[in-house]
């Protein structure tokens, strides 16, 4: 009879990729990318007024849909002991968020809970983090809400970053922060012109003001002042998440299907296929 504290004891097996899973991603992803079009094409300075609004309800609406799906998706695959992991990524995106949007520094560190959680639990786990994060900062800062699309599509981007295991070759990580952040931007852009006019604060804002003198039109002022801004946040963003996922307790880590699976961190011990199909460690 095996001991009740082994190592393999200590983890959870994921159950399969479901057609159920899948199709709760699915509409996760649809319902993000519907209320993304939505406040492109409405554009809704309202938004911004917070819960009261008529257009900040709707995108609290698409966007918290959009969370419970990609959540419902994918808890089965976290232990039920790191689901902590979640608010405390979600402190830590709005605390460094909320204090460095008020220096002049042009990067955001508003990610780096979504990224890690995206290293650890997947393109899904990350996404939804994303947009919890955004959802729960939005209450009393609202003109963070439109960008939900972007939060999510950066943790969703986070774990296939892990998936591809750029986690553990720390030669790779930084191009993947970057490229990441030149995705976000071209996402991030169209809602800032959209719904605030192309208007920024903090040293983004000076970076548009510069390229608005320069006289390029405001939709490439804001396209290439987001692009400034988040290739350095993300490089940094990512770089930080990996040294956090490192410095995490490997019996923490290990604990998550996906880390194991995918074999995400260095150093981690290759991993077997159980009878259920899934990855566990190997003995």
């Amino acid at each position: 009879m095996s001991h009740p504290l082994t190592s393999h004891s200590l983890t959870v097996d994921a159950p399969g990729r479901s057609p159920l899973r899948i199709t709760l991603t699915v509409l996760g992803a649809l319902a993000v990318v519907a209320t993304y079009a939505f406040l492109i094409v409405s554009q809704p300075a309202d938004v911004v007024n917070g819960p009261t609004a008529a257009s900040a309800l709707v995108a609290l609406t698409g966007y918290g849909l959009a969370m419970v799906f990609l959540f419902a998706g994918i808890l089965p695959t976290l232990p039920t002991t790191t689901l902590a992991l979640i608010p405390v990524a979600l402190v830590l995106n709005i605390v460094l968020g909320q204090f460095v949007g008020t220096t002049l520094v042009p990067i955001y560190l508003d990610s780096i809970g979504t990224v890690l959680v995206g290293f650890l639990a997947g393109p899904a786990a990350g996404a939804a983090t994303g947009l919890l994060s955004t959802l729960v900062w939005s209450f009393f800062n609202p003109t963070v809400l439109p960008f939900a699309a972007g939060a999510a599509a950066i943790g969703a981007l986070a774990g296939l970053t892990a998936r591809m295991g750029l986690v553990r070759r720390f030669y790779v990580l930084p191009l993947a922060g970057i490229v990441t952040g030149f995705i976000a931007a071209l996402i991030a852009a169209p809602v800032a012109v959209a719904v605030f006019g192309g208007t920024a604060t903090g040293a983004t804002g000076v970076v548009i003001a510069v390229f608005r003198a320069a006289g390029d039109s405001l939709a490439e002022s804001v396209t290439k002042g987001a692009i400034i801004s988040d290739l350095s946040d993300k490089l940094v963003t990512f770089v930080v998440a990996a040294a956090l996922a490192y410095a995490l307790p490997r019996r923490s880590t290990q604990r998550f299907a996906f880390v194991r699976k995918h074999r995400v961190l260095a150093g981690a011990k290759s991993t077997a296929r159980g009878a259920d199909g899934e990855a566990a460690p190997a003995a």
